[in-house]
């Protein structure tokens, strides 16, 4: 009989060491990584937006660079400052206009100087909720302070509301101008920065798949970007001649609202619906034209629904599906930047789904096996 073998103790002892080592190093990686995230969390979605916008704008941003000699500092010093005028311009133009017209009815109200027009026969034949609507109209018409007074509870949560929602209009507002600053700065040194993102994707999937990714996701996030924005002018010129041929009042103001709404992936049907109910209650149109305006901006408010197929997903290698579930899922999930990282995902988890499935040993060994034979004869 053999006698059994004593343990080995000191490799016991290097193994245990070297364990406990491999446990200590990734235990301070991972406090180093949360400590990192930590710190960098508050700025994340504003450098998320400043990638998003400076990879849409590069091939832009470059133009504009050999127009002016090549100077990249430059280029997106002008850029920035033209996003800054377009963005913040128009926007304090209706915030100061919309402030206005909150304090006059508001001193109206507490003056008791405004006057309600008295509501249309046509308001109390509409389905369902029209002679309610009729009543508290007419008796706003006949007795404003006491509706006022009635529903004051109502209106104060309705204040509140409304001033939370624009406060954070307001802090938006910043965020994005903020983002188009760092991503001007991001274009600047565009060339360094594609690099780096070239080595940080042939780090993760290899130097034969590392510049595919990259391309991929640089493709998705500007074919989103551009159908994004694409649609939302279609649809905004679309609605807006509309509005101009039926004579609504302030129709470019309501297109422009169209324009936002659509970049914000609000649904125009927002606008569209309100005017086409004016349309047959308060506006001075026949039945006839009154229908087909309704049509045409009914149309024109569901058109988003049939151009994003249609324009998303053009020049990148994915399918279209593939695309538009991303960016409709990924915004359903974290909102309008959802949809750009959503796309991203989906299309570069779509090739490598797809790469693996192309890849099956079992199909590729008897191709080998084939020419190896032939290869013999």
């Amino acid at each position: 009989m053999t006698e059994p073998r004593e343990p080995d103790h000191e490799l016991e002892d290097r193994l245990s060491r070297r364990l406990l080592d491999v446990f200590i190093r990734a235990g301070l990686v991972l406090a180093l990584v949360l400590l990192c995230y930590q710190i960098f969390s508050p700025f994340l979605t504003m450098m998320l937006w400043a990638l998003i916008l400076a990879i849409t704008i590069y091939p832009l941003h470059q133009m504009l660079a050999a127009r002016i000699g090549g100077k990249q500092g430059l280029a997106s010093t002008l850029i920035v400052l033209l996003a800054v005028a377009v963005i913040v311009t128009p926007t304090v133009l209706l915030g100061s206009q919309f402030a206005d017209s909150v304090h006059d009815v508001v001193k109206g109200v507490r003056d008791n100087t405004l006057q309600v027009p008295a509501p249309s026969d046509r308001v109390a034949s509409v389905p369902v909720v029209g002679k309610k609507v009729h009543a508290l109209w007419s008796q706003a018409h006949e007795d404003l302070p006491a509706v006022v007074k009635s529903m004051q509870p109502k209106l104060g949560e309705l204040a509140s509301k409304a001033l939370g929602m624009v406060a954070g209009l307001g802090g938006s507002l910043l965020m994005f101008i903020f983002s188009f600053i760092v991503a001007g700065i991001m274009m600047a040194w565009g060339e360094s920065g594609a690099r780096a993102m070239l080595e940080i994707f042939e780090r993760i999937a290899g130097l034969a798949r590392g510049k595919e990714f990259t391309e991929l996701s640089t493709a998705t996030v500007r074919a989103v970007a551009s159908g994004v924005i694409g649609i939302a002018c279609i649809q905004a010129l679309i609605i807006g001649v509309v509005l101009m041929i039926a004579g609504v009042p302030f129709a470019g103001v309501l297109a422009a609202i169209v324009l936002v709404l659509g970049v914000a992936q609000l649904p125009a049907l927002l606008i569209t619906l309100p005017v086409i109910g004016w349309m047959w209650t308060g506006g001075d149109y026949t039945t006839v034209s009154a229908a087909a305006f309704s049509v045409l901006l009914f149309v024109g408010g569901m058109a988003d629904n049939v151009l994003k197929p249609i324009m998303l997903g053009r020049g990148v290698d994915a399918p279209m599906p593939v695309i538009l579930i991303g960016a409709l899922g990924g915004m359903a999930t974290t909102g309008i930047l959802g949809m750009f990282i959503g796309a991203t995902a989906l299309a570069v988890g779509y090739q490598i789904f797809m790469r693996w499935v192309a890849d099956n040993p079992e199909r590729t060994r008897p191709q080998a096996s084939g020419d190896s034979s032939s290869t013999a004869a």
